[in-house]
């Protein structure tokens, strides 16, 4: 299992746009169609990552909690589909289905939106203000597959609560660690 650690792209750097179809719905969405009123949640994750599947029901717990506040949200998968089948638009269809997801799990068939994030790992997260600037990249919490530390998503939870009781995001984050994103080659 790899351990690839997040980019941490620079904060304040304004959120890249996209348009990319949707594997639960196929509807298109865009950057704008995402944006939450307090703020914009973009997770870079699959179907198959180990790092993944270990906080998957704290993010699915995490868009319900926040959502009816205002943020909004949505799931990139960038992964190499051809050496990676598992993570194939019509497997991630089933997997959201699965999981639950109440936000879009969108396909980045040509890896430009994840080269455009600096995304290098999955899970990777980028919490975005109402300006869609970037206030939060980093971990969701402590927890890895294996370290016995319980998932709760502590590390994003306090930057979103930041937002919504008009407090400044601490700049103390520390990056992401999951399996790297399978680029093509």
């Amino acid at each position: 299992m790899s351990r690839t650690p997040s980019f941490m792209l620079p904060l304040d750097t304004i959120a890249p746009y996209f348009r990319l179809q949707d594997s639960i719905t196929d509807h298109f969405y865009t950057l704008e169609d995402i944006r939450g009123e307090k703020g914009t949640l973009i997770m870079f994750i699959c179907n198959h990552c180990p790092f993944v599947k270990h906080i998957n029901n704290e993010i699915v717990r995490l868009a319900n909690d926040y959502r009816q506040s205002g943020f909004g949200f949505a799931a990139i998968m960038s992964n190499d589909v051809e050496r990676y089948p598992q993570d194939h638009p019509v497997l991630m269809k089933d997997h959201a289905m699965k999981q639950q997801y109440s936000f879009p799990y969108l396909y980045d068939e040509t890896q430009e939106v994840a080269k455009s994030y600096k995304a290098a790992c999955t899970p990777d997260f980028f919490l975005f203000n109402d300006e869609l600037k970037l206030i939060y990249r980093g971990q969701l919490d402590n927890s890895r597959p294996g370290n016995g530390i319980p998932v709760n998503g502590r590390d994003l939870r306090e930057a979103m609560d930041a937002v919504l009781n008009n407090r400044k995001v601490s700049l103390s984050q520390r990056p992401s660690i999951g399996c790297n994103i399978k680029w093509k080659e």
